[in-house]
């Protein structure tokens, strides 16, 4: 019998069963896709690697979880600045002077600054949607050309009906810095992240194509204890309905040219443009010489419980129905719950990691403790 049986071979299950295979227990990892590494899987394109459900840029400030990853793989110097396109007009993410310059012509802080307030929303409460929010962050000009339009598209719903806490991701900088994040360790594995993910599940035994839901109390027998990572409306049979996520088609094209758009990443902010954004694998990889291009177009398409759940969607009324299911996993007995769709949260990937650690201290660290073992630092 297995120590764990391991649903899904994404970023949670995976980190959980590096970490429970080094404590010295036995592991299963299923997965109903015919590949490893969840929404993170990379395929190899003649020398390209591309990032089949979107982009994934790791990045953090965790020293734990930085030097965990680089047990797996080498990480190249890659940082994300995305280009944001109006009107013709290209606009730099995220919001530092350069947007400022591109948008209003200022060229100081304090031009910029004294824009942005003549704009901006005053409340005498704290913003209770996305589109105060943006208004209280950014004013009425930056909102209505690079915010609004991209957010419907986004997320399938009116800005006033999502929850301020999704823009608050997004960086307003008064200085000319174009890279998205503020995280010390930043980029993306040499080799593709299934490569990662193939040495993080290297001695572990692992199924693909397989459905957990078919034979579940079948599967359930073969280990002391499920940790299950998928969705958690799913796991109960969707007794109370449907939690949404947004989710996304991907139409990818390969070019025969070196360069399509000189980008990683240009977000297309209008209504009328049906996708959101375009991405250019190659140049995820700098110096990448490739004499071709791989192309993607993210279109964000209506949520339904066949799609693949991408982002959990973290309003009102769908956190009241996960707080229902998360009342029943708690009561579940020999059965862990972890990760993006498990947890519903807005996670990125050194979060999840985060989390599978913190999964794993609970149930491990007296294995750890007690070889005085080196990985005990990771759990710490």
């Amino acid at each position: 019998m297995y120590d764990y049986l391991i649903v899904g071979a994404g970023m949670f299950g995976a980190t959980f069963a590096r970490l429970a295979k080094d404590a010295g227990k036995r592991c299963l990892v299923i997965d109903q896709r015919p590949h490893i590494a969840g929404n993170c899987y990379t395929s190899e394109n003649e020398g390209i690697q591309v990032h089949v459900y979107g982009p994934h840029i790791f990045h953090c400030n965790d020293t734990r979880i930085w030097y965990f990853v680089n047990r797996f793989a080498t990480f190249n110097n890659f940082r994300n600045s995305p280009v944001a396109m109006h009107g013709g007009r290209a606009y730099s993410l995220p919001f530092n002077m350069y947007t400022f310059n591109q948008m209003w012509g200022v060229t100081s802080p304090s031009e910029a600054m004294a824009k942005i307030e003549s704009q901006k929303l005053v409340l005498d409460r704290p913003p209770e949607n996305l589109e105060e929010q943006a208004l209280v962050l950014v004013g009425r000009d930056i909102y209505e050309k690079l915010i609004r339009d991209y957010t419907k598209k986004q997320w399938q719903k009116d800005p006033k009906d999502l929850p301020a806490s999704i823009i608050k991701r997004l960086p307003v900088r008064l200085t000319w810095d174009n890279n998205y994040f503020n995280d010390c360790y930043q980029g993306i594995p040499t080799g593709g992240y299934s490569a990662l993910f193939a040495n993080m599940l290297d001695g572990i035994e692992v199924k693909l194509n397989v459905d957990y839901f078919a034979d579940r109390a079948m599967w359930n027998s073969k280990a002391k204890q499920v940790v299950f990572t998928g969705k958690i409306d799913e796991y109960f049979d969707f007794r109370f309905g449907e939690l949404e996520y947004r989710t996304l088609d991907f139409e990818t094209e390969v070019l025969p040219i070196e360069n399509y758009q000189g980008n990683a990443v240009i977000n297309y902010t209008e209504a009328d443009v049906p996708w959101t954004r375009v991405i250019e694998h190659k140049h995820f990889e700098p110096g990448n010489k490739a004499p071709h291009t791989v192309v993607t177009r993210e279109i964000p398409v209506a949520w339904s419980k066949e799609k693949v759940p991408y982002y959990p969607i973290g309003d009102e009324r769908n956190m009241r129905l996960f707080e229902r299911y998360s009342e029943l996993a708690e009561q579940e007995k020999n059965v862990l719950f972890g990760g993006r769709l498990s947890e519903y949260r807005y996670y990125d990937m050194h979060q999840v990691i985060g989390s599978a650690m913190a999964l794993a201290k609970r149930q491990l660290a007296p294995v750890y403790t007690a070889q005085r073992s080196g990985l005990a630092q990771v759990l710490v």
